[in-house]
């Protein structure tokens, strides 16, 4: 990546939880050491220890800072509110890249872009929807209204990335092919997380890792497990880690059906520190984009059991075995029953992890997006 024009680039969205924060932190890491100055503006109401201290490791790279205010999940009147201190925060940084992530990331960005655009102030407006909006259906009110709303907001962005091509189909299908440059480029990891983590004297069966609520799938994982126990005969052991609305739910969930003392649930933790606790990482989601749970799954030498959704078969492959039905337990359970009884299951099924990285790799990601940053301002290829 040259820095012979360094960009200021501001990074907008909501929750810093999961796959979005992750894919910040990479973005703002790979591009301030390449000599860029980055922020980040995203809600201030979510997130808990565990995100705090993520912010804590990437505070040393954000030379335009952090900025959290109240951002809230769904529509609300509140927003002009946030979209007001949103702008005056980002005039007074003058970024040269906007890059909104997700639908409420995509209206900051693209809204506040084009107010200072329209004081005559040079700015990139770049989206990525990282499923968000694309996860609606034409066939509801709703979805119509706020897929036609993305296609609306076309007019106020100057490059969309896709971080799968699942979620370029999904826009082509759900908003129409895009008028405005865009571009595929796939979400990618470390170089260094590509090692094997051995798994703890005390590991479990399986592990889901994730956000507690229903779109992850954390009540399919709970019918899952107790069908796989009858699958196999016997009592097994597993573990949920991360925090959500709905935690109390499916803790309840668990023991109403007798699972309390095998299901354990542990708070979000450092993916390093999840993965030691088993050898396989479930991944029942009913709705994802390009998770970077099932990337950093793999690179880890781990055993993935995950819906096929998403972009999760372009990284597991079409025809991987380790691909479930969405929304099935009973076909979940049919795999992780075969994870713990087939000899070598992971071995026969997993993508070698040279492949993966080949595609996945947050340096190529980095500088790609540079590129496209670039491209949306104007600049030639050599500046």
């Amino acid at each position: 990546m040259d820095i012979v024009r360094p960009l200021r680039i501001l990074h907008c969205f909501r929750s810093p939880v999961g796959g979005i924060f992750r894919h910040a932190r990479d973005l703002a890491r790979e591009h301030s050491e390449a000599g860029h100055e980055v922020g980040i503006l995203c809600d201030s109401s979510t997130g808990g220890e565990h995100e705090d201290r993520l912010f804590d490791e990437i505070q040393p790279y954000l030379s335009l800072g952090l900025t959290r205010i109240p951002i809230r999940r769904s529509i609300h009147l509140g927003d002009f509110g946030a979209l007001w201190e949103s702008y005056k925060k980002i005039k007074s940084l003058r970024p040269d890249v906007l890059h909104g992530h997700g639908a409420k990331g995509g209206v900051l960005a693209r809204v506040i872009g084009s107010a200072l655009r329209v004081n005559r102030y040079s700015v990139a407006r770049v989206y990525t929807a990282h499923g968000g909006s694309l996860h609606f259906s034409r066939r509801s009110p709703h979805g119509r209204a706020i897929l036609s709303m993305e296609r609306m907001q076309e007019y106020f962005t100057d490059a969309l990335i896709f971080i799968c091509d699942y979620e370029r189909q999904s826009y082509v299908r759900k908003v129409g092919i895009p008028r405005i440059k865009a571009r595929l480029i796939y979400n990618g990891i470390d170089d260094e997380e590509f090692a094997p983590i051995p798994v703890r004297s005390d590991s479990v069966h399986f592990v889901f890792i994730g956000m507690l609520r229903d779109l992850k799938g954390p009540d399919l994982f709970v019918d899952a497990f107790a069908r796989t126990e009858r699958r196999v005969g016997r009592p097994l052991s597993a573990l949920m880690i991360g925090d959500g609305p709905e935690k109390v739910r499916y803790r309840r969930m668990m023991v109403e059906r007798g699972l309390g003392n095998r299901i354990g649930m542990l708070p979000a933790m450092r993916i390093e520190d999840a993965f030691a606790m088993s050898q396989n990482v479930v991944v029942p989601s009913r709705a994802e984009s390009m998770p970077y749970i099932v990337i950093e799954a793999v690179a880890a030498r781990k055993a993935v059991i995950a819906s096929r959704i998403g972009g999760i078969p372009e990284i597991l492959g079409y025809d991987s075995a380790a691909l479930v039905a969405a929304n099935d337990p009973d076909d979940l359970s049919r795999v992780m029953a075969a994870a713990i009884t087939e000899p070598h299951w992971r071995e026969r099924t997993m993508p070698k992890p040279e492949t993966v990285r080949a595609v996945f790799s947050s340096s190529v990601m980095a500088a790609d997006v540079l590129k496209l940053y670039r491209e949306a301002l104007g600049f030639s290829s050599d500046r």
